[in-house]
């Protein structure tokens, strides 16, 4: 009878151990429906696209938890009909603060491989989304108190789990969720792309535009655009001076861009060259927002820029007519991706609930 006794007893803890530890089943793999000729899209070994880590990265973007007084969140400066943009100069966090830049666009954004922000001072996705929440000028927070938040939050705890396993709950993988959801932000069903895959014809302002745009004309003028905005995410991994600047000084300016990541004075005045995707609904223009609308953008390009020693050469005066710079506003506004704008799987899943 003490065998069996022992043997039951030995049974009836394992039952209570298996009882208390529900198996963790893993993230179910996913798949983005990117074009069958664009790049492939990059991510690390270390952190795969996942149906849980997406949907846990899409509420963290939503959510102000992040914070440092929970007004805050990713969203707040990338708004989804803005195409993920704010419609501000410069940015704006916690308290009304300002921020140095403004908000780019994350359309696309997991195809960047050549750093991220206006001065590419960060590597990957992953790496970015940790900056805004220590930012003083946008969340304010430590990421001790953030962690502390979503450990004792009542439903963050089971969504890190099912998206990371028994992974801790920390900045690493935070930054890990969120650059998942940022991967699958793409916009790919503009007019332009619809047009490409012979869905569409271009009206005939939208045709002589992309001529322009393209230099694909010798009986029109050459406006440069694509040396810069290289289909398909009319953007390039190359930072730029483009002639913002009115001084001739590299070490003259008020804010050095590049420059400032890179020590390198030839890098002074130059900025990663952003996507002009969805580029007629993110006003205002450059990294300081100094451009309210694309026809002070188109004007800026067509005088030549300010002379400077690292500006690049494909900037230059266009001499474009009245005509010229209205078809190539046609064109920009093709690149507008109304899908993109509205799709359900990118909204903020709070309104939900």
């Amino acid at each position: 009878m003490r065998i069996t006794g022992a043997i039951i007893g030995v049974l009836f803890a394992l039952l209570i151990m298996v009882g208390c530890t529900t198996p963790h089943q893993p993230p179910e793999p996913m798949t983005l429906d990117v074009p069958a000729d664009w790049p492939p899209l990059l991510m690390p070994e270390e952190n795969p696209l996942t149906e849980e880590g997406v949907a846990l990265g899409r509420r963290l973007f939503y959510d102000p938890i992040l914070s440092k007084d929970s007004t805050v969140s990713c969203a707040t400066c990338h708004q989804q009909y803005l195409a993920f943009t704010d419609g501000r100069p410069l940015a704006v966090g916690v308290d009304g603060r300002h921020g140095r830049r403004s908000a780019m666009s994350l359309a696309n954004v997991g195809f960047q491989y050549r750093g991220l922000f206006w001065d590419g001072r960060v590597p990957d996705l992953e790496t970015q989304s940790l900056h805004p929440v220590t930012d003083p000028n946008e969340m304010n927070n430590d990421w001790s108190e953030v962690v502390e938040r979503l450990r004792q939050h009542a439903d963050y705890p089971e969504f890190f789990r099912a998206a990371f396993g028994d992974q801790p709950i920390d900045s690493v993988h935070v930054g890990r969720a969120l650059a998942q959801f940022e991967r699958t932000l793409i916009s790919a069903d503009s007019r332009y792309d619809q047009m490409t895959r012979g869905e569409i014809n271009f009206t005939l302002a939208e045709q002589r535009g992309w001529a322009i745009f393209f230099d694909a004309s010798m009986r029109l003028p050459h406006a440069e655009c694509n040396h810069c905005h290289v289909d398909p995410f009319f953007a390039n991994p190359q930072f730029q001076n483009n002639g913002l600047a009115k001084t001739t000084s590299k070490s003259g300016l008020y804010d050095k861009g590049r420059g400032d990541v890179t020590g390198n004075q030839y890098d002074n005045g130059k900025f990663k060259v952003p996507t002009l995707r969805n580029i007629a609904l993110t006003a205002p223009y450059m990294h300081d927002g100094r451009f309210a609308t694309l026809e002070e953008v188109l004007e800026h390009y067509d005088q030549g820029g300010h002379a400077g020693i690292n500006v690049s050469p494909n900037v230059r005066p266009l001499h474009l007519s009245a005509e010229d710079k209205q078809d190539l506003l046609a064109f920009l506004h093709s690149l507008t991706d109304s899908t993109f704008l509205i799709n359900e799987a990118y909204r903020n899943p709070f309104s939900y609930e």
